[in-house]
């Protein structure tokens, strides 16, 4: 059991009932974060949080809040809920993705990219003035290497339903969007006290790939990492003081890491935003 001293800050995980976003969740709440779990099942989150109890003999602080980041009511509800309470928001770590899915979600985008990217730029735009005013703050986005696949984004194909059998291309242009839009979002917060970090977690084997059929997904997590050693970049971006004066940058196994030549197109990035700021609206 291990005593915890709160240290007066707040964050948020999305995502945070189950993989690197519990194992996030569960080591910033052991490090003295008062923390919010937003996650789509209330149940599992509360697991969660009732996992946190035990081990902190009660002394950790962390809640749950309701979010699917499909349906931007949700998202606006989630947002909503949290300001609600007055606290500062000084973390907000954007863990949350789905892998292989298929579809639309709710607020009619391609599923992969309705949720990984869509749902997290309005959630990160309600709260933002909140996390500036509780500056130094930091933002952290879970991207993925596979940013690296997509050889550029049709726009007028992401509100269409998934096309490709496996979704894996949708996936990549998602993830894109992640190292993107945390480029973009240091851009535009330059001397506020934000700051942002997209990231590679490693190919972990969490429940993000559930939608990719049986033989397949036994072979891919044959080669996964596990959880915990999934979230150690996350927590590196989120906590450790030699990071704290970077922003707009991408990492990888706790190092800087140059992401791809497209992530680092800023014309590219700034039409994303343009296009996902009137998505919104």
């Amino acid at each position: 059991m291990t005593s915890v001293t709160l240290n007066g800050k707040v964050a948020i995980v999305t995502g945070a009932n189950s993989g690197i976003g519990r194992i996030t969740a569960r080591e910033l709440a052991l490090n003295g974060y008062h923390v919010f779990l937003a996650c789509r099942s209330i149940e599992r989150g509360q697991a969660v949080v009732d996992a946190i109890a035990a081990l902190s003999g009660n002394s950790a602080k962390a809640e749950v809040l309701s979010l699917d980041l499909g349906d931007f009511n949700s998202v606006r509800q989630c947002a909503a809920s949290f300001l609600a309470r007055d606290l500062p928001l000084h973390l907000l770590v954007e863990n949350a993705g789905i892998a292989g899915n298929k579809g639309r979600t709710a607020s009619g985008f391609e599923m992969t990219f309705g949720v990984c990217h869509m749902g997290h730029f309005l959630l990160t735009q309600l709260l933002l003035d909140r996390i500036k005013t509780s500056a130094p703050a930091r933002i952290v986005v879970v991207a993925s290497e596979a940013h690296r696949d997509p050889k550029a984004i049709d726009f007028s194909k992401l509100k269409d339903n998934t096309k490709t059998l496996t979704g894996f291309p949708e996936y990549g242009v998602a993830k894109l969007s992640n190292v993107l839009f945390a480029s973009e979002l240091a851009r535009r917060l330059k001397g506020t006290g934000v700051t942002t970090y997209s990231l590679h977690p490693g190919v972990v084997a969490t429940n993000v790939w559930r939608a990719v059929p049986w033989p397949i997904d036994r072979l891919m997590k044959y080669f996964m990492i596990s959880d915990e050693e999934g979230a150690a970049t996350t927590l590196y971006c989120a906590l450790s003081p030699d990071v704290a004066e970077e922003t707009g940058l991408f990492y990888e196994e706790c190092k800087l890491r140059e992401p791809s030549a497209l992530a680092k197109d800023t014309v590219l990035a700034a039409r994303l935003w343009k296009e996902s700021e009137s998505w919104i609206q």
